[in-house]
């Protein structure tokens, strides 16, 4: 595709991705330079070429390496498995795994690299593994003195959407690797700009630990803060295995943590990950009449009956709700599943999920213990969500001053 008809998508309202914008340009902040690329099968252009093969077919471009995030390089491991040291098939060039025993970039890893280039596409919400894979990149490239090269992607929950309180002390992780909400409401290349800036190393910042590194972000052409992925013109492949579509991210911010409690199915190990809320003793109707009766804003539900082809309730009938929204600005993505968690015990309270059995995974998770043990109490979303939303204005005031679109 040329750049003049690639300027025309954008001017018809399509956006064009950071790997088209630097093809555009020539590869120029490449040009004469020894290239790491960190990426997955979402790092593609809008006519599904991978961004390895862009780059390594490029005369321009001298990629050298490879570094493969959670399921790969290719996306051939599937979730939590841990990703091996290889050779990719089709070019040759040496996989670096950053998700097993090494997640953070060795020095030996680094060695006869002059720029990593980033380019996964993100979903938008802090628990997902590979912003703390860009993070620790970043750190580890900044006391190597290797540059830094983000291609942006849109953040397919729009450039609005912020919800959830900010990591406190003691509950960092590599599923809570920055000070940051829960929905933050930045694309990768704007995150990455403010984790520079505000500190590396776990939210720390102003200590001998703050590591900068050398960044720069090829922004997109055409994205505005409030597109959801649908309005992009881009193709969505998934970038891990239970986020099969668009809808997928959006219901993983409102679900993620309920799966963590354990007791209810949310899609996972069927066709529509995190897109539902179901047990095989629940009675479908009442939990929608009863989910509706809260009015929560712009979202809708339906009942759902539906057997999982895989995991703990492979084969069982189970019933329950679907998730929908009517109105993206005005939901509480995040907040839902508190309210399902909340009508489940009202209506069946001899299900109660309390105590818990991985209560530090889901303190990571929420990057506190503040919501286990209140919500925990009496299992109502009222009681978290004063503390839920105590950050958003303050963390939006500061985003702000890293934006690179509007």
């Amino acid at each position: 595709m040329t750049i003049l008809s690639l300027l025309a998508l954008s001017l018809e309202g399509q956006v064009i991705s950071g790997i088209e914008v630097l093809r555009m340009k020539g590869f120029g902040p490449l040009k004469g330079k020894r290239v790491g690329l960190v990426t997955n099968p979402s790092g593609v252009d809008r006519n599904l070429r991978s961004t390895i093969d862009i780059l390594f077919d490029a005369p321009e471009v001298n990629l050298v390496a490879l570094f493969g995030p959670e399921h790969g390089v290719r996306g051939d491991v599937y979730a939590g498995d841990k990703v091996a040291d290889s050779k990719d098939a089709r070019t040759g060039l040496p996989v670096y795994s950053l998700y097993g025993s090494t997640r953070e970039p060795t020095p030996e890893m680094l060695k006869g690299i002059d720029v990593m280039v980033y380019d996964i596409q993100d979903v938008g919400v802090r628990c997902y593994t590979f912003i703390s894979t860009l993070g620790l990149v970043m750190r580890a490239c900044a006391k190597a003195e290797v540059e830094v090269l983000v291609l942006d992607r849109p953040n397919p929950l729009g450039g609005n959407k912020v919800e959830g309180p900010l990591v406190q002390d003691g509950f960092y992780s590599f599923v809570s690797e920055f000070r940051i909400p829960f929905v933050y409401g930045l694309t990768v290349g704007e995150l990455a700009t403010l984790i520079n800036e505000e500190g590396l190393n776990r939210g720390q910042k102003g200590d001998q630990k703050h590591l900068k590194c050398q960044l720069s972000v090829v922004p997109m052409i055409g994205w505005r803060r409030d597109m959801l992925f649908e309005q992009t013109g881009l193709p969505w492949i998934l970038p891990s295995p239970n986020i099969p579509s668009v809808r997928s991210a959006y219901c993983y911010a409102s679900s993620g943590i309920c799966g963590e409690y354990g007791h209810l199915n949310t899609g996972v190990g069927y066709t529509i990950p995190f897109e539902t809320f179901a047990a095989e003793w629940i009675d479908a109707d009442k939990l929608k009449e009863r989910l509706d009766s809260y009015g929560i804003p712009g979202t809708a539900f339906r009942t759902i009956h539906y057997s999982p082809i895989s995991g703990s309730k492979k084969g069982i009938l189970i019933h329950g709700v679907q998730t929908f929204f009517t109105d993206w600005e005005s939901a509480p993505v995040s907040l839902i599943q508190f309210y399902v968690m909340q009508a489940v015990n009202e209506l069946w309270p001899n299900t109660n999920p309390y105590p818990l059995k991985r209560t530090r995974m889901l303190d990571i998770v929420c990057g506190t213990d503040y919501v286990r043990v209140n919500f925990g109490k009496r299992l109502k979303a009222a009681d978290i969500v004063q503390y839920w939303n105590k950050d958003v204005q303050d963390f939006k005031a500061l985003s702000k001053e890293y934006y690179l679109y509007r």
